[in-house]
C-alpha cells in the first residue's frame, strides 16, 4: 500500500480499494471503492457494485501494466484482435436491445469507446501475458454486465454509472502521462525479418501512422539510388510483394533516412541538403541545408558509406545527427521542424562523430553503438533535456558483423536494422521516471 494513501479522505461511504506505486515507493494512483455494506439495497443495487467492481479492477490491472516496459509483437497482435471483439460485442448488444433506454445507452457506449483509443498507449508497456488476459475478459464482462443492468435500472443509475466511467478515463489519462518517456535500459534480439539487397540499405515504417497503416519502405545501397519500394505490410514485405515504387527526384547519401508523418526525409546525395518527400503527393515539399554540416564521408559513421548525416525521429519529433568543422568533427544534434526544416534547437557533444559506429534517439536522448562490431553495444548517451551525456554499457547481438543502419520506432517501440543484407528487428526495455505530484 502506497505510503500517501494516509492522506487520501475519501466521500463519506467510499473507503481506499487499492493503489499503484513506482520503484521507489512512491504513490502513483489510488482506487476508491464503495465500503462493503453500501450499495446492498437489492438486487440492482448489489449488480451495480459488481459492476464498480469490475471496473475497478480493470483499472488497477492497467496500472501494473503501466509499470512495465518489454513489448512483444505477438501480444499486440493479441490486443488487436480483442479489440476487434469488442467493436463486434458493442454491434450485437445495439442490435439486440429492446427496452433500453437509448439515450443513456448511447452516452455510454460512447464513454467506453473513448476508452478504446488509450489500449494501443498501454499496448506499449506490457510484457505480461496473463494480464492482458485479464484486462480481455474484464472488458468484455463489462460489457455483460452493462447489458443486463440497462435492462433493469433507470436514468438516474445510468447518470451514475456514466460519471464512474469519466472518472475512470480521467484516471487512466492521468497514469498514462507519466509514462510517456523512458530510458534506455536493454536491447533484445534481433528478430531476422528478411535477407535481401546489398550489404548496405534501410528498411522503415512511419511512427506517425495509424495503427491500421503498417506500410513498409525499403532503400537499398547507400549512393547512386533513388527508387523506393513500398509494400502494404511486414507480410507482403516478408513475400516480395511491392505495392508502389516511387522514383526520387535526387539520388540519396548514406542510409540514414527517415519515413515522419507520410514524408521521407532523405540527404541529397554530395550535399547538405535535407529533401523532404511526400508519399501521397509523389513530389518533394521542401528542401533546405543543413548549415555547416560536413558531407560525402567528409564526417561519417565509423563504417563509411556517406552516413555523414543521420536523419531520426522518436518521441519528441525529427532529429538530424551530423558534425561540423565549428565543432571540431564532433556530432551535432538539432531538433527539426518537420514542415520547414528549420533548425529548432541544437547541441554540440563531445563525441567524434567517425568514432561512431550507429546512433539512434529515444525520448530526446541520443545513444551512440560501436555497432560496426562483433561485440556491439550502446556506449554514450547525450541528453538534450539536460545537455549533458553518461557512458553506458548496453549489449546488443550484431548478429551478421555490419550494421549499416539503425533506427528506433517510437510507435512499434523497436530498433529497425540493416545488417550486412539482413533486414532485423530489436526490442528494447525502457524504465520510466514516473512523476508525482511532489516533484517539482
Amino acid at each position: 500500500m502506497c505510503l500517501s494513501v494516509q492522506t487520501i479522505r475519501p466521500k463519506e461511504g467510499w473507503q481506499v480499494y487499492s493503489s499503484a506505486q513506482d520503484a521507489d515507493g512512491r504513490c502513483i494512483c489510488t482506487v476508491v471503492a464503495p465500503e462493503q455494506n453500501l450499495c446492498s439495497r437489492d438486487a440492482k443495487g448489489r449488480q451495480l457494485r459488481q459492476l464498480l467492481e469490475k471496473v475497478q479492477n480493470m483499472s488497477q490491472s492497467i496500472e501494473v501494466l503501466n509499470l512495465r516496459t518489454q513489448r512483444d509483437f505477438q501480444y499486440i497482435m493479441r490486443m488487436e484482435s480483442q479489440i476487434k471483439g469488442l467493436r463486434s460485442k458493442f454491434r450485437q448488444i445495439e442490435a439486440d436491445r429492446k427496452t433500453l433506454v437509448n439515450k443513456n445507452f448511447q452516452e455510454l457506449k460512447g464513454k467506453m469507446e473513448s476508452l478504446q483509443p488509450l489500449i494501443p498507449v498501454l499496448e506499449q508497456y506490457k510484457t505480461d501475458a496473463k494480464l492482458i488476459s485479464q484486462f480481455k475478459e474484464e472488458i468484455r464482462n463489462l460489457s455483460g454486465v452493462l447489458m443486463g443492468i440497462q435492462e433493469e435500472m433507470g436514468a438516474y443509475d445510468y447518470e451514475e454509472l456514466q460519471q464512474r466511467v469519466l472518472n475512470l478515463e480521467n484516471r487512466l489519462r492521468n497514469c498514462m502521462s507519466k509514462l510517456t518517456c523512458g530510458k534506455l535500459m536493454k536491447i533484445t534480439g534481433p528478430l531476422t525479418v528478411k535477407t535481401s539487397g546489398t550489404r548496405f540499405g534501410a528498411w522503415m515504417t512511419d511512427p506517425q501512422a495509424s495503427p491500421k497503416n503498417n506500410r513498409v519502405w525499403y532503400m537499398d545501397s547507400y549512393t547512386n539510388n533513388k527508387i523506393v519500394k513500398e509494400f502494404k505490410s511486414i507480410t507482403d514485405f516478408v513475400a516480395g510483394v511491392e505495392s508502389r515504387t516511387y522514383n526520387l527526384p535526387f539520388k540519396w547519401a548514406g542510409t540514414n533516412h527517415v519515413v515522419y508523418n507520410g514524408s521521407l526525409y532523405y540527404n541529397k546525395m554530395q550535399s547538405n541538403i535535407i529533401v523532404r518527400y511526400s508519399f501521397e503527393t509523389g513530389r518533394v515539399v521542401t528542401q533546405r541545408a543543413l548549415e555547416s554540416a560536413g558531407f560525402h564521408n567528409v564526417y561519417p559513421y565509423t563504417w563509411g558509406g556517406f552516413s555523414d548525416i543521420d536523419l531520426m525521429a522518436d518521441e519528441l519529433g525529427l532529429w538530424a545527427v551530423y558534425a561540423t568543422n565549428q565543432n571540431a568533427g564532433n556530432i551535432v544534434i538539432s531538433q527539426l521542424n518537420p514542415d520547414t526544416l528549420q533548425i529548432i534547437n541544437t547541441w554540440n557533444t563531445e563525441y567524434s562523430k567517425r568514432n561512431a559506429g550507429e546512433s539512434f534517439m529515444i525520448c530526446g536522448t541520443l545513444y551512440i553503438t560501436n555497432s560496426h562490431l562483433t561485440g556491439a553495444k550502446v556506449y554514450y548517451a547525450y541528453s538534450t533535456k539536460t545537455s549533458t551525456y553518461e557512458y553506458t554499457d548496453i549489449p546488443f547481438h550484431n548478429q551478421y558483423f555490419h550494421m549499416s543502419m539503425l533506427d528506433y520506432n517510437a510507435r512499434d517501440r523497436a530498433l529497425y536494422g540493416w545488417n550486412n543484407g539482413h533486414q532485423v528487428l530489436f526490442n528494447v526495455t525502457l524504465f520510466h521516471i514516473i512523476k508525482t505530484e511532489d516533484d517539482s
